[in-house]
């Protein structure tokens, strides 16, 4: 593990504008930056908690904090290796906590979660103290008993959750209680390239997930194949990951509101990768579009200059938000036009994932852990790290289309004051779009064998997908293999 570092001198500068002219919404006052050379700031009227002094909620916050993530990399610009992790986004907001609280040691693992790592030092004894891991796995390990329901430490640290966003919330409580604190937050919006489709003679407001039968249609307009070799994708329905979606858009959900019984075998759900399938099916083979979309022009540099929108690969697909810094860094001047996902009602949905903060039940110290998560998902700790990023962005004369939280508050702020049409570009749009969706979107609930479950539904759907099974046998059977693994970890 790695010992708390100081703050860069650039880094420095910029919390001294950025945090310690404001304060958190809780009213524990920001903290200054440290001085050039690493060295704790004197405590000033107003300014950082004193060494020794209590949280929040009265507990005196102090000792060693192991904490199970990516510290991150400084100066910034950094090259992140993951959503949140090893950039300036972590770093900033762990160096405000850090700050606040300088009798507090912060150890970081500098790596990211693992299960089998991670039960195994819960089986020790020895777990990190709060742990970063992503909203779709936690049911498994509240099954597990490996983690400590949050009531306690929400009420003892005065923990505004209707802060976050209500499906962050519902992904990670379990029996009314909740068992983590939302961090990063994900929604999918329908990215439409416009050259293609203007060149089928349709428009951007033809791709319309609310009439099945119209989009197959268009599916077919945009689609270019030899044979059962696509040349171009028309719409990507983005199977197996989506078919949650595509089952809340034909009134269904894979899974019970309680996480603990399977609905696989849902005629609806059954119906929507029947549909969804379809869409693939028109191409060809769905190993040929699979390929296609992978090795084919465009798929090889998803994340460059060469993508499936300037390579006219591709003519629309749902994609969740953080692909809309891709394109705008790398494809400026593309023309995107974009849509929202709708339901077959034609109400806007969206499918929300991303990571949250828990402690151990064997952690050591719960008090410090519980402050940190309060302190690194506060609003004004968000927008100072978002602003730093912007600041880097814009000296670098690179996009920002913002930093998706799961704090509501933080959220309005940085998208507010930081976001504008001059540092997203053409993607603006795009940007505002996934800000109207963002609260109609849902969530899996937690999941007991949420890795198990998932590993089944998606092998489900790559089985209809790539080997041309049938929908119905293969969804009843996950389901019956899904609800086995459900009750065995309960």
């Amino acid at each position: 593990m790695l010992t708390r570092r100081p703050l860069g001198l650039a880094m420095a500068l910029v919390l001294s504008l950025v945090v310690a002219a404001c304060s958190t919404s809780e009213g524990t006052p920001a903290a200054s930056a440290p001085a050039p050379g690493g060295s704790a700031p004197a405590a000033s009227p107003g300014g950082s908690a004193p060494a020794g002094s209590p949280g929040a909620g009265g507990a005196n916050i102090s000792g060693d904090l192991q904490v199970l993530a990516r510290y991150g990399c400084e100066p910034a610009p950094c090259e992140p290796s993951g959503e949140g992790a090893a950039d300036e986004i972590a770093y900033t907001r762990y160096n405000v906590f850090a700050e606040q609280y300088p009798d507090v040691t912060l150890d970081f693992t500098e790596s990211d979660f693992d299960a089998q790592a991670f039960l195994t030092s819960v089986a020790a004894g020895n777990p990190a103290d709060v742990v970063r891991m992503d909203r779709a796995i936690i049911g498994t390990y509240v099954a597990e008993g490996a983690l400590e329901p949050l009531d306690q430490c929400i009420s003892n640290m005065g923990i505004d959750m209707s802060q976050y966003r209500q499906p962050a919330v519902d992904a990670v409580t379990v029996d009314g209680s909740v068992y983590g604190i939302p961090e990063f937050y994900d929604s999918r919006i329908i990215l439409v390239n416009d050259s293609v489709v203007e060149g089928a003679g349709l428009t951007s407001a033809d791709i319309d997930t609310s009439d099945w039968d119209k989009l197959a249609q268009v599916n077919e307009q945009l689609l270019q194949k030899e044979g059962d070799t696509p040349s171009r994708i028309g719409f990507d329905p983005k199977l197996p990951e989506f078919l949650p979606l595509w089952a809340k858009a034909n009134g269904a959900d894979i899974i019970s509101a309680d996480g603990k019984t399977s609905q696989l075998e849902d005629p609806k759900v059954i119906e929507a990768l029947t549909y969804a399938n379809s869409l693939i099916a028109a191409h060809g083979s769905g190993a040929a579009f699979n390929d296609f979309k992978t090795n084919g022009p465009g798929g090889v540099d998803f994340f460059g200059p060469d993508n499936q929108f300037k390579a006219d690969t591709l003519g629309a697909m749902p994609m969740e938000q953080w692909y809309l810094n891709v394109l705008a860094n790398n494809t400026p001047d593309e023309s995107i036009s974009f849509q929202p996902f709708k339901d077959r009602q034609g109400n806007n949905i969206s499918f929300s994932g991303g990571s949250t903060w828990v402690i151990p039940a064997s952690a050591d110290n719960k008090d410090a852990a519980c402050e940190f998560m309060r302190v690194v998902t506060l609003p004004d700790t968000w927008f100072a790290a978002a602003k730093v990023r912007a600041d880097t962005r814009a000296a670098d004369g690179e996009a920002f289309t913002g930093v998706y939280t799961g704090n509501t508050l933080a959220d309005e702020r940085i998208f507010g004051e930081l976001v504008t049409e001059e540092s997203a570009g053409a993607y603006f749009p795009g940007v505002q779009l996934v800000q109207e969706t963002a609260d109609v979107a849902f969530s899996l609930p937690p999941v007991p064998a949420a890795e198990e479950f998932q590993r089944i539904w998606q092998g489900a759907v790559n089985a209809v997908v790539n080997d041309g099974a049938d929908p119905t046998q293969a969804l009843t059977q996950a389901d019956q293999e899904a609800q086995d693994a459900i009750d065995s970890a309960q």
